[in-house]
Order: structure tokens, then sequence, then C-alpha cells
């Protein structure tokens, strides 16, 4: 059952035509429109989970209020404890308190594309496979693809969303705030490469900081 417009060509093959934002540069300044491109994605039916990543909050809060009335199930994956500083957490209590008051499910553990392998790179050099891809994303896609990615296999391996053939949005940023959102077939860690972005629906065009000549 296809959940949006889709023609038939003259060879039979089912298709479909959709609108993908494209943003100049990355950064926050981009979030009111990623929120926009999701919502009109969300109004098209078949989307009833939206993982964000959110550090502090203030993005999770935004996805909270725009799609709080839109009967999808809201995902915050959060940074790990000690990811800025050895024993702390980036988001303050209340705040997360705040967003499970609203019906968002948060999740924090350990950043999937990076971890222990992170570690072993800063201890004895080198890169692992793991850093490979993320890199690659990164270099390919940008930032905020890479984290699409890796917030909504780390949402799949909590539990918080359904994994397998049920689509998902995942919205994510370069830095803070969101200028990256697609839809994808969530996978766990332990079979990644079933993994499918299927849709993109906004990304910067340009991922990278212009440098002068």
């Amino acid at each position: 059952m296809l959940l949006f417009p889709a023609c038939i060509s003259s060879a039979g093959v089912s298709m479909s035509t959709r609108e993908i934002v494209y943003f100049d540069s990355p950064g926050k300044k981009n979030t009111d429109a990623v929120l926009d491109a999701v919502a009109k994605r969300v109004k098209e039916g078949g989307i009833k989970h939206i993982v964000v990543a959110s550090s502090k909050g203030q993005t999770a809060a935004k996805v909270l209020s725009r799609f709080r009335a839109a009967r999808v199930d809201v995902v915050v994956v959060t940074s790990h404890s000690g990811f800025e500083k050895e024993g702390e957490i980036e988001m303050a209590p209340q705040v997360e308190r705040d967003l499970l008051s609203k019906g968002a499910r948060i999740v924090r553990a350990s950043h999937v594309l990076s971890g222990l392998e992170r570690s072993m790179t800063r201890k004895f050099g080198g890169a692992s496979r793991v850093e490979a891809i993320a890199e690659a994303l990164r270099a390919l896609f940008g930032q905020g693809m890479k984290v699409c990615v890796e917030v909504t296999v780390m949402a799949a391996d909590a539990g918080a969303i359904p994994c397998g053939e049920t689509e998902i949005i995942a919205i994510a940023g370069t830095g803070w705030g969101a200028d990256t959102a697609c839809v994808v077939r969530p996978a766990h860690a332990n079979d990644f490469f079933k993994f499918e972005v299927r849709e993109v629906l906004a990304m910067p065009r340009i991922r990278h900081p212009r440098r002068r000549k």
C-alpha cells in the first residue's frame, strides 16, 4: 500500500515524486523549515514515530510543541552521560522532566557510531571501522544525516521505536537545532546494514564551512 501519491510509467514502474528542502548552509537557523517539511510528510500519512536528536532539549521541545496533536510518538535521543564532561549530563533535569510530562520518551545511551571505538582511537591512534562509517556519512551527506542514522539505531536498540519495515522520521542537525530530516527503515546496531534511508525531506546542500581560496 502506497501512502503517498504515485504514478505509473508506461513501462509499468511504480514511482512517486516528492519535494526535498535544500539549505544553502547547515545550522540551527534551518530548524523551523525542517519541521515544516516533516509536518507535510506526517500529514501525508504512514508515520507514527519521530526520533529527534537533542542534547539540551531545545530542539526536542520544538518538535513536541509542533507534533503533540499529530498522534505521533516522539523519541528524544540525547547525548550520553559524560559526553562533554565526565559524570555530567547535558540535559538539565527540569528540561527532561518537562519533555517527559509532554509525552516524549528519552533515550540516553552510548553513541552507536563512536562509543568505545572513539576511546580506542584516542588512546592508541588509528581509526575503527565504526568511525569510518560515521565519517563517510558525515562527508557524503553531512553531520545531520550521520546523526539521523545514529540516533535511530540508538532508539531501536533501546526498544523505543519499532524495528523492521515500520518507517519513522529522524530529525537531527549540525551542532545545534535541526537541518536534516529523513524517512528511514530502522535497524538495530547488530544488523546495521539493514538500515535504509528511504526519503530525504530536508538537508543542507553545502555541508561544510566554506573555505577561503
